[in-house]
This record gives C-alpha cells, sequence and structure tokens, in this order.
C-alpha cells in the first residue's frame, strides 16, 4: 500500500487505511468538522482497491468516528450535540450556549382546517382553523432538527406573521403564553423522504422523533414532532428523585 509499507503486513489493508485516518483525527490534524477524503482520494492516495476504501470509512462510521451527509461527503463526527428531554428549551439557545451559529429555514408555514384526528388531539371540533409550520434548524449549517409543529390560533392568533428565521416557535410561542403542562415521547423512527432530503441523510439512517404537547391556560396551546438525526444529536435530561425512586424536580439554589 503507498505510503503504508511500514504497517503490519499480516494486517487486513483496511486496517491499515482505519489506522491511518485515525492518526489523522486524533493528532487534531483532522478536527470534529473536516470532510475527510472520498472513496476515490483514498484510492489515489494510498494505492488501495476502493472496496478497501468503502469498508475502512464503512467502519469508521459504525465506530463513531465519521459521520456522512449526503451528497457532501463523509465527516470527522463531533460529539453529539443534546438537548434537554424534561425541559421545554429554545434550540437556538441550546446551540449558541455550545458556542455554535443557529439558523433555520422554513419550509411552509400554513393554515388549516383540523380533520377529525388532529382535532381530537387539540380537543377541539374537526374543521376549526390551525396553524402549521415546517423547518429545519441548522448548526454552523450542519441540520440537525426537522421541526414540525401545529399551533392553536386561539393562543398564538398572530403566529402566521412571525417571521421564524429570525426566532423560533418555541421563543414566540413561549412570550405569549405560560405552559402550564407538557407531555413528551420519544421514539426512534425512520424519517419520510421528505425529511431524509431535508436533514440530508443516508437512506435508511434512523432518526430519534420527540412529540412534545404542551397547555396554555387549559388549552392544547402546540403541538411539535421533533426529528433529530441520531448521530448527530442524543436527548439527554438529568433530575433527582427521592428515596422510592420518584421523580423529584432539582431545586434551585437561594441567591
Amino acid at each position: 500500500m503507498k505510503e503504508m509499507s511500514a504497517a503490519v503486513a499480516r494486517e487486513p489493508l483496511y486496517r491499515q487505511l482505519m489506522d491511518r485516518i485515525l492518526a489523522q483525527v486524533r493528532s487534531g490534524e483532522w478536527s470534529p468538522g473536516t470532510r475527510v477524503p472520498s472513496e476515490n482520494e483514498l484510492v489515489a492516495r494510498y494505492g488501495v482497491s476502493r472496496m478497501t476504501a468503502n469498508r475502512a470509512l464503512r467502519e469508521l462510521m459504525h465506530d463513531g468516528y465519521l459521520h456522512r451527509i449526503r451528497g457532501l461527503g463523509s465527516f470527522v463526527r463531533e460529539a453529539p450535540r443534546q438537548s434537554s428531554l424534561l425541559e421545554l428549551r429554545n434550540i437556538a439557545d441550546e446551540i449558541a450556549a455550545r458556542g455554535n451559529d443557529h439558523r433555520s429555514e422554513v419550509v411552509e408555514l400554513l393554515k388549516m382546517r383540523a380533520d377529525r384526528e388532529l382535532a381530537a388531539k387539540f380537543e377541539f371540533a374537526p374543521g376549526r382553523m390551525i396553524y402549521r409550520v415546517t423547518l429545519v434548524h441548522f448548526e454552523n449549517d450542519l441540520p440537525v432538527q426537522l421541526e414540525r409543529r401545529h399551533v392553536n390560533p386561539t393562543i398564538a392568533p398572530l403566529f402566521l406573521r412571525q417571521d421564524f428565521t429570525r426566532l423560533t416557535p418555541t421563543a414566540y410561542l413561549l412570550s405569549l403564553a405560560p405552559v402550564d403542562e407538557l407531555e413528551h415521547c420519544v421514539r426512534a423512527v425512520l424519517p419520510d423522504a421528505e425529511a431524509g432530503r431535508l436533514l440530508r441523510l443516508e437512506p435508511g439512517e434512523p432518526c430519534l422523533e420527540l412529540t412534545r404537547v404542551s397547555w396554555s391556560k387549559g388549552h392544547v396551546a402546540t403541538r411539535a414532532a421533533l426529528l433529530y438525526p441520531a448521530s448527530r444529536y442524543e436527548l439527554r435530561s438529568r433530575y433527582r428523585t427521592s428515596p422510592s425512586g420518584r421523580f423529584a424536580p432539582l431545586s434551585l439554589p437561594e441567591s
């Protein structure tokens, strides 16, 4: 193998190539977010077969060192981004707290008549108007969340007039009404074709879906389905429990 003749002869070629790539990562020369050479570039640089280059990249992705973005290539993986599971937090604030840049792209913003199933979820009669927004949240230009949200117009009558490239729906809704109750449900899903395209996922790449329902002043205010690429995000919570294991909110220190 070109430039790799010092490697142990009996070690498989794809392992030798993995070791060379990992050396670049561990030395810091290829920092998180760096695009690594493509299969063709690895073939040309190290004189390996395309099959060997493909195997090395696949193994590194499986081991968590790399992740792939469809149409762009393979990148050195950062530590997974985290989102609070129990708290109602603005994703823009979470991204800013990590020292990164947030932006969003609005896919749709419209009003529609609620069908029987959607109306039941909002606890009102079918046929009533409801608002819907779909947008993609980016962290340093990498899509990390697809937000699909329905909003009760009673809670936010001017929702459709907002510029959600400048503020998030969460931030806007929190500015209007207090949240009395929250319901969260997390499940592993395979994204639909639209979600895969918007999040730049490889075919078959799984996601975490957080379904969040909030109530305000006795009404269902909003229902949001938040889709996270499983390789780029993790949902985490920390809370205190009683000795019996029951949930107890973390108390704030006195000032």
